[in-house]
């Protein structure tokens, strides 16, 4: 006798497998996530540590008829391109983000979802309108997945639900019926994902860069090999003791804390102008706010007290030493240092040479204290508000008090949308420059009939 599957991965695989149409909010807002995504990836080749893991794995094999990868020359099997697509797309930490009990980067995803598509296109006509609903269908399953249910409680990384997200839709492109994608999801979660210690002292690197590009082609992966008739596990997560949500979530249930539409798209967060962690975000701004009241008077500052979320106050409140960009750009305190001192924060502000020639950001880092504000943490999970708020007060040596300044959304908050529109077309044209591509601009807005190869062709330098 065949075992139903479990509820939770029944009922993400009839979600992926119904054809369906989406908000008109849901689409527009997938247009500006696929050419931020773009524009994320495109900038980020021009740093040499990113470069570095794109081609193919083995550099003596040459494929000639493979996925091209978008802003390169590469062309490769739909796997390793899916890889480096997410590298491209994650190396900046600029793509958007989705914060709740676990947070990520649904963007992620795109990176199976062309690839994949790609490699569709070479046997039926895959249009702009189907890469946007494989999107918002990727998008609304990590999104969902991570309301409730907390992987780095438990040490784990998000990424394992990129990989869940990327397998559910990476077989859904490839033609299978809903037992199959439930099947690929199976697995998924039997690979469960990696630790969290590349992400915190004192183990911070580099691997944050390229974890989500590894988690994305895995999920291709996996749909690969259950399109072949390879069986799922339909008691995955339950299974008592050897299930996930046994091993992983400790005893507890793997939930879906609300139905699978268009929720998650709707209400992406984007980060539009700072290449920095998104609970920082908040902070930077008010810290630009701060900067001409104390850019010529920094020594006179005695303290810098940040109110703020309890996600943040875990996960990127740091102090002592940082060893690297992975570090810093993870540091609440260095992203809120960086911007009162110079009025700007960029990638290359994490770079080793940039720390080392302006010794003034530790010295002023020595002066925080960061605190958790309760109504802040309550309105971070408030689904009415998903605020990501962050106050910074300057207290001078003569008593002077500057602030607080409060900043309760980011700019890239759905309730600034209209607000940020401006600086995401910057974006997109900065990576466009980058890979000298200016006049791919004409392109923008997408159409949704366009086909995917020839919107790949547009993007091959």
């Amino acid at each position: 006798m065949k075992h139903p599957y479990d509820t939770v991965l029944s009922e993400m695989a009839a979600y992926v497998a119904k054809e369906q149409t989406f908000s008109s909010d849901a689409y527009s807002t997938a247009k500006l996530c696929l050419q931020d995504t773009l524009a994320c990836g495109f900038l980020a080749l021009q740093d040499p540590h990113c470069r570095k893991h794109l081609g193919p794995i083995v550099p003596e094999v040459i494929l000639t008829n493979g996925i091209h990868v978008p802003g390169t020359k590469f062309i490769l099997d739909p796997i390793q391109a899916a890889y480096n697509m997410g590298v491209m797309n994650r190396w900046l930490d600029y793509n958007d983000t989705w914060l709740a009990a676990e947070w990520g980067h649904p963007s992620d995803n795109i990176a199976a979802i062309l690839a994949v598509g790609q490699y569709v296109a070479n046997h039926r006509h895959v249009t702009i309108k189907d890469v946007l609903n494989a999107m918002i269908k990727a998008y609304e399953i990590q999104g969902v997945l991570a309301l409730k249910n907390s992987l780095n409680a438990r040490g784990f990384d998000h990424v394992l639900f990129v990989k869940v997200a990327s397998a559910a839709i990476s077989a859904y492109l490839l033609g299978q019926d809903e037992a199959g994608i439930a099947a690929t999801l199976s697995h998924a979660f039997i690979d469960t994902g990696p630790l969290r210690a590349y992400r915190h002292a004192p183990n911070t690197g580099p691997r944050k860069s390229w974890a989500a590009g590894d988690a994305s082609s895995r999920g291709a992966f996996l749909a690969f090999v259950t399109s072949k008739g390879e069986p799922g596990y339909p008691s995955a997560l339950t299974t008592p003791r050897w299930g996930f949500n046994d091993v992983i979530l400790g005893g507890h249930p793997l939930v879906l804390d609300r139905p699978l539409d268009s929720y998650v798209m709707e209400n992406i967060l984007f980060k539009v102008r700072f290449p920095a962690e998104f609970h920082a975000q908040t902070a930077v701004e008010a810290a630009l706010h701060l900067h001409p009241l104390v850019k010529d008077n920094i020594e006179a500052i005695s303290r810098i007290s940040i109110q703020t979320h309890q996600s943040a106050l875990r996960i990127i409140s740091k102090t002592g030493p940082l060893h690297n960009f992975a570090d810093r750009d993870h540091c609440l305190q260095y992203m809120t240092a960086v911007p009162l001192l110079f009025g700007e924060l960029k990638a290359e502000h994490y770079s080793d040479a940039f720390a080392a020639a302006h010794p003034e950001i530790d010295r002023l880092r020595e002066k925080f204290v960061v605190e958790e504000n309760a109504q802040y943490t309550q309105d971070y999970y408030d689904p009415d508000k998903r605020s990501i708020a962050n106050a910074v007060t300057i207290h001078l040596d003569n008593g002077e008090v500057l602030g607080p300044i409060a900043v309760e959304y980011p700019l890239g908050h759905r309730r600034r949308r209209s607000e940020a529109a401006p600086f995401l077309r910057q974006k997109l044209a900065e990576g466009l420059k980058a890979i000298n591509a200016q006049d791919l601009l004409t392109q923008f807005p997408l159409k949704d009939d366009m086909l995917l190869k020839d919107f790949i062709k547009l993007l091959i330098r």
